[in-house]
């Protein structure tokens, strides 16, 4: 039996009687208070998830003489430094390995930021398809805090420094936390506005004490962090995109460079020109019920696909939730039914997000 990995924060998440569980081969917290109020503070004040499962690559060298120009859906030399970009590792079939972001820290200097499922896999494969430069694995050196919602930047501002409020989105600085050298990014994962923090393993359990003294920020797990992102229309790798899926079916295509090589670039082209068999859809219920994964997809009396990803919407009040169907069955306003056994739900598609109303561009 496979022994779960932990976060440098077990401990912390033990003392505040998270309920645990595994998640890509880790022990994560799922709850705290509960995946309702947690979810609503993210959506008003500001949560605090773990995030150190997450894998951290280091590149050093010429990004386009050593290769790293050509390993993802998007072009790398043209992020400008302290700024960072999202896209694939894909297959040579065009599936996606993995979705991931890019953060461009210098001229000749990248770091890569992958799901925690998929870190061996990631750095395997992204090794065989540099030609030079050093590439190293920094993910148990680097811990990671995520501070989410509409107050996480006044509290920042007081943590770390005014420079807080001046990064745009999708964009990071450099800079000392606790003493410890960090980098601050402007990204997320709730619709909300937030920050991502990686700084050293050993100092995370000072700055996530550090944050939770602030009565203005509660811990989040797992839970809460899976409502917010459907509720925004986000894929989940593993549930929603995998190697199985391509970037095109998953209605990703704006996340593809094809200017620029790739591994996988020809076999999108191929599927864009004969038409794809699937496509990812969004749709709501008319009840309060919550679609589950491998819940079957009625249009008109017949199966066209499957529930990927689906749970209770606190803001909208319904169920709704991500799968994938036959190309014409994708079209907002078409009726659809959810099955699963003796549970049926009436649903619509809809364009995602299905929340608007967050912080995230404030």
């Amino acid at each position: 039996m496979d022994t779960l990995a932990s976060t440098p924060l077990r401990i912390e998440h033990e003392r505040l009687n998270a309920l645990m569980a595994p998640f890509g081969g880790w022990n994560m917290p799922i709850q705290y208070e509960g995946i309702i109020a947690e979810h609503r503070w993210c959506r008003e004040k500001a949560s605090l998830f773990d995030i150190c499962h997450m894998g951290e690559f280091l590149f050093t060298g010429d990004i386009i003489a050593d290769g790293l120009e050509d390993v993802f859906t998007f072009s790398v030399a043209s992020i400008p430094v302290g700024r960072s970009r999202y896209g694939f590792l894909l297959n040579g079939d065009g599936g996606i390995m993995d979705d991931l972001i890019v953060f461009r820290l210098a001229q000749n200097e990248a770091m890569v930021v992958v799901n925690a499922a998929t870190i061996g896999k990631d750095f395997a494969a992204i090794s065989a398809r540099l030609g030079g430069g050093g590439f190293q694995d920094i993910s148990a050196a680097t811990a990671k805090l995520d501070l989410q919602g509409p107050l996480s930047r006044e509290v920042l501002v007081e943590v770390i420094g005014p420079e807080i409020a001046a990064i745009p989105y999708f964009k990071f600085i450099r800079t000392k936390v606790l003493g410890a050298d960090a980098i601050v990014s402007r990204t997320g994962y709730t619709g909300e506005l937030g920050y991502e923090i990686f700084l050293p393993s050993d100092r995370v359990v000072e700055l996530w004490q550090r944050l939770l003294a602030d009565p203005r920020v509660r811990p989040a797990g797992l839970g809460a962090r899976d409502v917010l992102r459907l509720e925004v229309g986000y894929s989940l790798y593993g549930s929603d995109i995998d190697e199985s899926t391509t970037p095109l079916e998953a209605g990703l295509e704006s996340f593809v460079s094809f200017d620029k090589s790739f591994v996988g670039k020809d076999a999108l082209l191929a599927q864009r020109a004969e038409g794809m068999m699937r496509r990812r859809v969004a749709f709501q219920v008319a009840s309060r019920r919550s679609p589950r994964h491998d819940y079957e997809i009625l249009f008109q009396g017949e199966q066209v696909g499957a529930v990927t990803s689906g749970v209770f919407s606190p803001m909208l009040g319904c169920g709704i939730g991500l799968g994938y169907v036959t190309p014409g069955t994708a079209v907002p306003g078409a009726p659809l039914t959810i099955r699963h056994e003796r549970v049926s739900m009436d649903a619509t598609v809809v364009d995602a997000p299905f929340y608007r109303g967050g912080s995230l561009r404030a």
